[in-house]
């Protein structure tokens, strides 16, 4: 394993009615200016608004609502957020919601505190941000991860870029399983295998040999695949999906990162993708993954082959290794068709006129992996994919 220092700033509060717990004993260290963020309002209709609203001006908060966060949330969004926050001089933000709007809370929670550009201090000159706001986050919609790290993903729209920024790291995430049991069952599938892409995002990184990081993120895996599986079959136990839910937690909280390099190129593809199309993300990973497997299995085959045999059970007797590595690919590519989650862009209504040149060119280039790809094999890889 690579060196590494480990300190983790979240603290979880999980289970049935965490959410009362978290508000009472963590909001009572800032002062009383709350902005509450949260999405599209399914969260007024599923009673969820009523209990944090109750819970908040129970412990003496005043609520300034920031609402309407929208999926791939946007620049011009972000900057809304932290003008709300500056108007009403806000101590703290509480996002509620999905992967969405805890991102945007936590380059909102940035932004506030400083005095230009967060996008340009970012990309132009390198600086990350030093202050922010405090923040918490109420998961509503599992999958990301985004309540236990630093990482947001936002689209710019006027430079047609939708791309990572760092923020505030929350305080605190409330994960109870019963504010996401209204998920549709479509977006609880296409959240956990976005769980899945993370891990896998992180295994195929470096270093290749065995180490404990990647065996415990086989477990984690395995576990993914089974309980989206049950799912299908009981999509209202609540078991299985407190498993999903910490299954993202843990893809995304630094474990399974801990001595590895990892690689995230075909995130940096879906999100330059969804900058030009407005795709949903784990569908788009869905059709990416299996075709960027492809290209790139033979870098590193026993990686490949050890993922075959110990995430799907591919039985090794009788191939070679490269063959296991693709048996391993293909059974990711059967499992992605098995669950519904779609297999080309086509099937996402994403036509071959869409300019997948652009996309190429403008999309990140990761060097974690098995290799650096370049534009034109990015480029390859899109087509492929339609």
């Amino acid at each position: 394993m690579n060196d590494f220092v480990y300190e983790y700033p979240v603290k979880v509060y999980f289970g049935a009615g965490s959410a009362s717990k978290a508000i009472s004993e963590e909001l009572a260290q800032y002062g009383p200016n709350v902005l509450l963020a949260y999405g599209g309002g399914s969260i007024r209709k599923t009673g969820i608004y009523d209990e944090i609203t109750g819970l908040l001006r129970a412990a003496g908060k005043n609520i300034t609502e920031f609402s309407g966060i929208m999926s791939n949330p946007t620049y011009a969004k972000v900057q809304e957020g932290a003008e709300l926050a500056r108007k009403n001089h806000i101590d703290f933000i509480l996002a509620v919601g999905g992967g969405s709007v805890i991102d945007c809370c936590k380059i909102v929670a940035a932004q506030a505190r400083m005095e230009g550009d967060i996008w340009e201090a970012q990309y132009g000159r390198g600086e990350m941000p030093e202050q922010m706001l405090p923040t918490g986050a109420v998961v509503t919609a599992f999958g990301t991860g985004a309540e236990m790290n630093n990482g947001a993903v936002i689209t710019n729209e006027e430079r047609l870029m939708k791309a990572p920024l760092a923020g505030a790291y929350h305080s605190f995430a409330v994960l109870d399983p019963e504010y996401t049991m209204s998920m549709p069952e479509k977006q609880v599938i296409s959240g956990a295998f976005d769980t899945l892409s993370h891990c896998m995002e992180t295994y195929f990184g470096t270093p290749r040999e065995d180490n404990v990081s990647d065996e415990i993120n086989e477990a984690i895996m395995r576990n993914v695949i089974r309980n989206i599986r049950r799912t299908l079959k009981e999509p209202g136990n609540e078991h299985i999906r407190s498993e999903l839910i910490w299954d993202a937690a843990m893809a995304e909280n630094g474990i399974l990162k801990l001595g590895k390099t990892t690689d995230f190129q075909c995130h940096m593809l879906e999100h330059q993708l969804g900058a030009y199309t407005n795709c949903n993300h784990g569908q788009g990973l869905a059709v990416i993954h299996p075709v960027l497997y492809r290209h790139i299995c033979k870098d590193a085959p026993e990686q490949f082959a050890r993922f075959a045999e110990n995430v799907f059970r591919i039985d090794p007797e009788g191939k070679t290794v490269e063959e296991t590595a693709r048996a391993g690919i293909e059974a990711l590519a059967d499992f992605i068709r098995e669950i519904g989650l779609p297999g080309s862009f086509r099937e996402m209504n994403i036509g071959a006129d869409t300019d997948f040149r652009a996309v190429a060119d403008t999309t990140m280039l990761t060097g974690g992996c098995c290799r650096r790809l370049t534009a034109d094999e990015l480029y390859e890889i899109l087509r492929e994919c339609i």
